[in-house]
């Protein structure tokens, strides 16, 4: 008997000849291959015997689900007819945007569509795409920063605070924010995230679970970022009892890092194995939530969605403390995520990736750009477009053109004429990469009502 486990072992074992084969060795090879063959061999025994015992199990369900319904994985062909679909702000979105929901949309699962006002190309579903499937999630559809959020925490603190301690709250931000691949804080937050049976129930999130652990309240590069700026309150009717008016506000954008990243690779892996499609819409292959792989997503997503709650927490926090301060109200909403929702009295599955939920009453933000004010919302329930809105003003040149169009000192120019300070941030996020956030809101006038605005002052993004 050879040193490396190989299909002919496990059918001397007593294996079917069919696909369980390959899903054994393959999760062998993933999470067993420090372990000897005999060891090995005599769990999988113990699996083929009992399979019914091991579903759930983190390494050996998905054996188990092999074995006890094997499964055919064939080609999935797209429908010819989409599904129903709305499109908010058509004459400001380019065609391949729109071409990548029409896809989308003849997904043999999907249900229906919308697509928002600052939809922009992105990889599967676009940017600003929202889609609506039956008993399946689609890893691209959420995207790769799982769980990428808004929060907005308001303070009882006047806004000529901000004139006069300038570099008192850039320090704080320079000093006390971390961003990109490699910044961590010296000295740890932490959270009840990390007590998560997932960590050890999941090997993937088990193997993950010390790099989020060092990523715990920092914050990713590009279009990330931490600012301070002047809340208005515009609606005497808020929720919380505050007066019309001005206040210092601190907004953070970000998601869940390398944990999230690393989930969205993975399962995007298992689910073009199981349901691959043709080669241009392949980002948009899905997972079944029947099947082992589909819970795991969908269980590893939620913890993804908690951790990017926890590093704005964390963030938060830390601001606070240096302020001295206890804010007043906080605001925040996931625009990279899926939901199980009810459309049309039945259960079905949500995305939106770069999308704000704007359900009957739902409070969220929409951000501007770093010299353009962001909008406090309310959802006006909207079932055309899966009761969502626009996640920002969405890109109008990509990173690529950006450096080909624009140059620092274009830059500078209207960073004064804003009077924004800005730490941090390149060329690729020139305030003129964006569309205008004015149009953007006009054209979602039936999806939301503002509340309230947020104008950044002083903005901390990526080195």
């Amino acid at each position: 008997m050879g040193k490396k486990l190989s299909g002919r072992d496990l059918i001397k074992l007593g294996f079917p000849k069919n696909n369980s084969i390959n899903v054994t060795l393959g999760q062998i090879n993933r999470y067993q291959k420090k372990r000897k063959k005999a060891q090995i061999l005599e769990d999988a025994k113990k699996v083929l015997l009992n399979p019914e015992n091991y579903k759930g199990d983190g390494v050996w369900g998905k054996i188990a689900e092999s074995l006890l319904d094997p499964v055919n994985v064939k080609m999935n062909a797209l429908n010819n007819i989409r599904a129903p679909f709305n499109i908010y702000g058509e004459n400001e979105i380019d065609e391949q945007a729109k071409y990548q929901l029409y896809d989308a949309l003849k997904l043999p699962i999907a249900v229906q569509g919308a697509l928002m006002p600052d939809a922009h190309v992105g990889y599967g579903l676009p940017i600003g795409g929202v889609l609506a499937t039956k008993n399946a999630v689609i890893p691209y559809g959420v995207g790769v920063d799982i769980g990428c959020r808004m929060s907005l925490c308001i303070y009882p603190i006047p806004v000529s605070y901000l004139k006069g301690k300038v570099h008192q709250l850039e320090n704080i931000l320079s000093e006390h924010t971390k961003f990109g691949m490699y910044e961590t804080h010296n000295i740890k937050g932490d959270n009840a995230i990390f007590e998560s049976s997932l960590f050890n129930e999941i090997p993937l999130l088990k193997r993950l679970k010390t790099k989020a652990y060092k990523q715990l309240g920092t914050s990713g590069g590009g279009n990330h970022f931490v600012e301070f700026g002047v809340v208005t309150i515009t609606d005497e009717n808020n929720e919380w009892n505050l007066p019309l008016g001005e206040f210092l506000g601190v907004l953070a954008h970000s998601g869940s890092r390398g944990l999230g990243a690393n989930i969205a690779k993975h399962y995007t892996y298992l689910a073009t194995k199981q349901t691959p499609l043709p080669k241009h819409v392949q980002h948009l292959a899905w997972l079944d939530l029947n099947t082992h792989d589909g819970q795991e997503y969908w269980l590893a997503m939620n913890l993804a969605g908690d951790y990017a709650k926890a590093c704005h927490d964390d963030i938060h926090k830390r601001i606070a403390k240096l302020l001295g301060k206890k804010y007043v109200a906080k605001i925040e909403n996931h625009h990279n995520f899926a939901w199980k929702e009810q459309l049309n009295g039945e259960e079905v599955i949500v995305h939106r990736k770069g999308a704000t939920p704007a359900k009957k009453g739902e409070l969220g933000i929409i951000p501007g750009s770093m010299t353009a004010q962001g909008f406090i919302v309310r959802g006006l329930g909207n079932k055309d477009s899966l009761n969502s809105a626009s996640h920002g003003a969405g890109r109008l040149y990509s990173r690529r053109k950006c450096k080909q169009l624009f140059t620092k000192s274009e830059i500078k120019k209207e960073l004064k004429k804003a009077g924004v300070s800005v730490i941090g941030s390149g060329v690729d996020e020139a305030p003129m990469a964006y569309k205008n956030i004015k149009k953007v809101m006009a054209n979602q006038l039936e999806l939301v009502e503002v509340i309230g605005t947020f104008a950044p002052k002083i903005v901390r993004m990526d080195r």
